[in-house]
């Protein structure tokens, strides 16, 4: 890597729920997303990278800290990301980088409604402590400062604006939620543009399709393609990076692009909803599996399916019909093709402004969806490789030694601590980040990587408050989950599918020992390591 004349920038797109191999530069010769493999193709593609916890909350706070979820806290969707806990951003905001984050952010909940299950129990016969002791934190999450991302607080203060810097981002022009029901800056934004923003949102005033949709929460929405919120996320992208150009030549700058598709509710506006035809998508080979072999709790949901139970309205994961997984599919293909789009006009104007020689651009997202795999949509607590894999890129015009591929184990947990390498700041201590740059180049490597699950409602006939956690080791992937007496290990290059489990197999006793003894001392590694001792010991 040459050394450079100035401090890069940094654009990193982050998407929603998005499977690596839904990419063209992964192997996906239907979906087209030319622009993103443009990035691969100037740039590094990891191959074995993988997120900390497949939920939204805490992986994205896991990218933002470079620390696991037991340690920063965010543990499950609902939990926001406390004040208290360092980011990269901070770190760059104090090193004298202009920091953005456009788009949406999920370090805070997005939801109001309050916690029904998974509670703490209570003995009402016992004296009950004040409000500030009823947790091991007094930190606390109801003082307004976390409710900075809900809809009521955006509704309620047709001014509102989050106190900034917000986890170290001084600009911000927010697209909180998914589809077409998204608010925070863009509702302000699209009301600009439309007499009647709510006459164009959601199923209720969806147009009619062209066909009959079979897939659940997926709908042709009314909102054209130029007031979606990817096209309000680009266009808000492309003002900063113009404003960064003219009024502050001299400063870095670092900017999070984020896009909430091509999460669920599936509706790709205009010429996006009927791109693909779900007749040309082909099934996952899950649908070719023999139904008597699959683990207690992808049976439990299977069931679900079978006997007409399935919920699948919500965010978890359902078991879903072939005509229901080809239809997700297409229409997944859509949003991915249109956030290319916007990615494209993005580093078009970046290019234009001749800022694209010194600007490091990374692309990745919070975690994948299941998409047919194991004949399930959405997400949930079963760490298969389309949810827990997912795509990353790192284009940085000064290295041009930069491998294309890496195959080397990765996860988000190393972003943070790459940018700050590559910005010339030194991280903070806490920190669990390994450098991609060296993962790439060879000079680094991880062993092992753990994902943590801590799932509040209890299902797949599992308790509430069950947990879950998997070692990923070379070819091998081993997960636990508390209250059981099975586990699951699955040899990834053998059965990429991941239809055998191995974890009852005698002849795999000895690997079993092994992986159970690694993850226990990849757990050890990942332990607290903040803060340093103020005193010397005894």
């Amino acid at each position: 890597m040459k050394r450079r004349s100035k401090e890069p920038n940094f654009i990193v797109f982050i998407t929603d729920q998005h499977r690596a191999d839904h990419l063209g530069c992964y192997g996906n010769n239907i979906v087209q997303t030319p622009n993103i493999d443009n990035l691969a193709k100037a740039g590094t593609k990891f191959e074995k990278f993988f997120v900390s916890c497949p939920i939204c909350m805490p992986n994205r706070a896991t990218f933002m800290t470079g620390r696991m979820p037991s340690l920063h806290g965010v543990r499950q969707n609902g939990i926001s990301l406390s004040f208290e806990e360092v980011t990269f951003t901070q770190l760059m905001r104090n090193a004298g980088y202009r920091t953005a984050l456009i788009g949406k952010s999920h370090l805070q909940g997005m939801s109001a409604t309050a916690v029904e299950v998974g509670l703490p129990l209570h003995d009402p016969k016992k004296k009950q402590p004040s409000f500030d002791l009823s947790e091991a934190r007094r930190r606390r999450w109801s003082d307004g400062e976390y409710q900075q991302e809900l809809k009521p607080t955006w509704n309620k203060d047709p001014f509102f604006e989050p106190k900034t810097p917000f986890y170290g981002f001084d600009h911000l022009s927010l697209a909180i939620g998914h589809s077409d029901r998204v608010w925070g800056h863009y509702s302000r934004w699209l009301a600009e543009r439309h007499p009647d923003p709510e006459s164009i949102r959601g199923p209720n005033n969806a147009l009619p399709a062209t066909r009959d949709i079979k897939a659940p929460q997926a709908w042709r929405t009314a909102i054209p393609e130029e007031l979606y919120p990817t096209t309000f996320i680009a266009e808000e992208s492309i003002s900063f990076i113009k404003d960064q150009a003219k009024n502050h030549p001299n400063s870095p700058f670092m900017l999070q692009c984020s896009f909430g598709d091509p999460h669920h509710p599936f509706t790709p506006p205009g010429k996006y909803f009927d791109m693909y035809d779900p007749a040309d998508v082909p099934l996952p080979d899950a649908y070719n599996h023999p139904e008597d072999k699959w683990p207690p709790h992808l049976a439990a949901i299977l069931a679900e399916r079978d006997a007409g139970l399935s919920n699948k309205s919500g965010q978890r994961a359902f078991g879903a019909t072939e005509e229901e997984v080809r239809e997700a599919i297409a229409l997944n293909y859509g949003s991915i093709t249109m956030i290319d789009d916007a990615i494209g006009q993005v580093i078009c104007t970046l290019s234009d402004l001749g800022l694209d020689d010194n600007t490091v651009i990374i692309f990745t997202t919070d975690h994948g969806d299941f998409m047919g795999d194991h004949q399930l949509l959405l997400k949930g607590a079963l760490h298969y490789q389309g949810l827990i894999r997912v795509p990353c890129i790192l284009s940085d015009p000064n290295d041009s030694s930069a491998p294309g591929i890496c195959s080397g184990l990765s996860g988000t947990i190393d972003l943070a601590g790459t940018i700050l390498e590559i910005a010339g700041i030194q991280s903070f201590n806490g920190i669990q980040s390994k450098s991609l740059v060296d993962i790439a180049h060879g000079l680094e490597a991880r062993t092992g990587l753990i994902i943590e699950e801590n799932q509040r409602r209890g299902y797949m006939g599992l308790k509430d408050n069950f947990k879950a956690r998997t070692l990923l080791s070379g070819d091998w992937r081993l997960t636990l989950y508390s209250d059981t007496d099975w586990g699951e290990i699955y040899n990834l290059k053998e059965d990429p599918n991941e239809f055998h489990n191995l974890w009852n197999d005698l002849k795999y006793a000895s690997i079993r020992s092994m992986l159970l003894e690694q993850m226990l001392r990849e757990i050890m590694d990942g332990s607290e390591m903040s803060p340093v001792a103020t005193t010397h010991g005894p």
